[in-house]
């Protein structure tokens, strides 16, 4: 929305997660666990922005019944799906990468490289947990038949991202260890 609020790359996420069918911020956080192999943040901002959106008119926000008290569930108002379709269209960067691993083969010349083989070995399991988090995203592909050509397509970029992490650590281990 070129004449209308900020919104962040973040903005777009959440308004792209709630989608068609809506959500709540607590199904958020269910799928940005399942998905973060792909954008990270903190879960706070999942339950903050989709407020905001709501303010800004992105948003229409209703209460329905929750397992012990109603939960807020959130739906694209017709000027949301406008900012989100008009967001479609804009040329899309590479990707942001924050990579400590990197910074600590980087700097592994001035320490242990046994230590640092290590501390990037480690990441093994947290490329097991996303991987498990995306076999449990996919189980949910039949529920969502409007997106599972879209989620197929993002599942095999994450699949293979973390195949090429897998792979780059048993490189540093072999190069460093």
């Amino acid at each position: 929305m070129s004449s209308g609020p900020r919104l962040t790359p973040f903005s777009y996420v959440v308004l792209a997660l709630i989608g068609e069918g809506g959500a709540g911020p607590h199904d958020l956080v269910r799928m940005m666990r399942q998905g973060r192999v792909y954008w990270s943040a903190a879960e706070s901002h999942y339950y903050a922005e989709p407020k905001r959106l709501a303010q800004l008119g992105l948003l229409r926000a209703e209460k329905q019944p929750g397992a012990t008290t109603q939960r807020t569930h959130y739906r694209l108002t017709d000027a949301g799906r406008t900012a989100l379709a008009e967001w479609l269209g804009e040329p899309a960067g590479f990707p942001r990468i924050q990579n400590e691993a990197i910074v600590k083969v980087l700097a592994s010349d001035l320490g242990d490289d046994a230590a640092v083989a290590a501390a990037v070995g480690a990441m093994r399991e947290q490329i097991a947990e996303l991987e498990a988090g995306m076999d449990a995203a996919e189980r949910l592909i039949p529920a969502l038949p409007h997106r599972a050509r879209n989620l197929r397509l993002v599942h095999r970029y994450g699949r293979a991202l973390l195949a090429l992490h897998r792979e780059w650590v048993a490189e540093v281990e072999r190069e460093l260890g």
